[in-house]
């Protein structure tokens, strides 16, 4: 499928804003109880609650592309952690453990850690004026 290569740059950039904006959204549920979850009202002093700012922060941060890949590392690292806290403990294999999404999670990443945030983003603007 040579003829998608074209549009590598822009499908980069639209998987850093998607899960950005997934992830944005677990944190703005944890704390500005948008939308309205189990998870809301969350405690800076549970591991939920300190992945909360992660997820709100780092989340804004690939959306709008900027410092995308250090913001990528930290969640990739965030979600390795979530996943072995909490899922493996429960068995080996992610569908029986409930930790797929942890893993797929880690897994774009660390991919968009290693690629950076692409032309639609403000580190591409800045690259782009250098």
């Amino acid at each position: 499928m040579q003829f998608m290569t074209r549009f590598e740059p822009l499908f980069l950039s639209l998987l850093r804003v998607v899960s950005g904006l997934l992830l944005l959204e677990r944190g703005t549920s944890k704390y500005l109880n948008f939308p309205v979850t189990p998870l809301n009202n969350a405690s800076i002093q549970t591991m939920g609650g300190a992945a909360g700012v992660f997820e709100f922060l780092c989340g804004l941060l690939l959306v709008i592309g900027l410092f995308t890949r250090p913001a990528a590392f930290l969640l990739s690292g965030m979600t390795a952690v979530a996943y072995f806290m909490v899922h493996a403990g429960r068995g080996f294999f992610p569908i029986l453990n409930g930790g797929e999404l942890a893993v797929i999670y880690c897994f774009v990443f660390l991919y968009l850690s290693a690629a950076g945030g692409g032309p639609f983003s403000i580190d591409g603007m800045i690259r782009q004026k250098d």
